[in-house]
């Protein structure tokens, strides 16, 4: 019973601290909402039990709608908190004015041996940008949360590993764990010497890389070139889990160098698509290729 009640005390305790944290969060501008010890949103949706799913932002009101909740007002905040009793911390909604915050989530990934530390300061020497000094919050993982601003009117799509292996990007419609949360794995902290520091704005350069480039429209009058990529088309369909990256991307880059990329994107990302990629995932991979092959591409 002791125990219990001690769990129970340190339960109250982490919950008061979660929303002690998103409070002061908001009054710097930062849109929050509580989270659970899974890192997920703390409360159930309203529409769970509703058949067919409904596809709600907050329209309705109500609160359950995960980042759609995220809010910098102080009397909602608490009535966020006051309805998720168990919530162990709080997320910030990236995206939102006036921070528009840009999240660049560094994992550690010691099995495959992965440093995606490295991989930033690679892609920095590559485009000539520098990484700013900026809000960074140590992830119980090993891992760190680069926090950076964006331009009005430029939002920046959630991705996984499209910049390199390792390094997610919370944009527009994600969010990130805040400092002081705690999960089933341990506390999210500020990193020592960046407490006083507000978020940097993002440089050009690497917003650039951020921001792939929009959806090629389909051209009904350039059917050689697509017949021509049909092999890398057949390509992309071929692979198996674990290579569809790999070969969609190579296909992509074969094509651009070719100068029938943009003509073949649709193809490739359908065949991407029957492989068990989502479209995100085969766009960016597209993408990626373009720019990697951009400077040799025939005019």
């Amino acid at each position: 019973m002791y125990e219990t009640m001690g769990m129970a005390i340190i339960d109250r305790q982490t919950a008061t601290l979660a929303l002690a944290h998103a409070l002061s969060a908001a009054e710097r501008g930062l849109p929050v909402f509580p989270l659970s010890a899974t890192k997920l949103p703390a409360l159930r949706s309203p529409h769970h039990d509703e058949d067919p799913p409904v596809q709600c932002r907050g329209a309705c009101g109500l609160p359950g709608h995960g980042v759609h909740d995220a809010t910098t007002d102080p009397a909602a905040i608490r009535a966020l908190f006051a309805a998720a009793p168990r919530a162990t911390g709080y997320g910030i909604a990236c995206g939102r004015a006036p921070h528009r915050l840009i999240g660049i989530d560094l994992d550690i990934d010691t099995t495959h041996g992965n440093d995606s530390v490295a991989a930033l300061q690679h892609l920095a020497l590559q485009h000539l940008f520098t990484i700013p000094a900026t809000v960074t919050v140590l992830t119980p993982s090993g891992g760190r949360h680069l926090w950076l601003t964006g331009p009005s009117g430029v939002p920046v799509p959630n991705s996984a590993s499209r910049l390199a292996p390792g390094i997610d990007v919370r944009g527009a419609g994600g969010y990130l764990v805040g400092p002081g949360s705690v999960t089933t794995h341990g506390r999210y902290r500020l990193a020592p010497g960046t407490a006083h520091l507000t978020p940097a704005p993002c440089p050009r350069a690497l917003l650039r890389l951020l921001t792939p480039p929009p959806r090629p429209h389909r051209s009904s009058g350039r059917a050689a070139p697509a017949r021509q990529g049909e092999g890398l088309v057949q390509f992309v369909r071929a692979a198996h889990e674990g290579q569809r990256n790999t070969r969609l991307f190579w296909a992509a880059c074969r094509a651009y160098e070719h100068g029938f990329g943009d003509d073949l994107a649709d193809a490739l990302t359908d065949a991407a698509l029957s492989t068990g990629l989502t479209e995100q995932e085969a766009r960016a991979a597209i993408a990626s290729a373009a720019r990697l092959t951009a400077p040799r591409r025939t005019p």
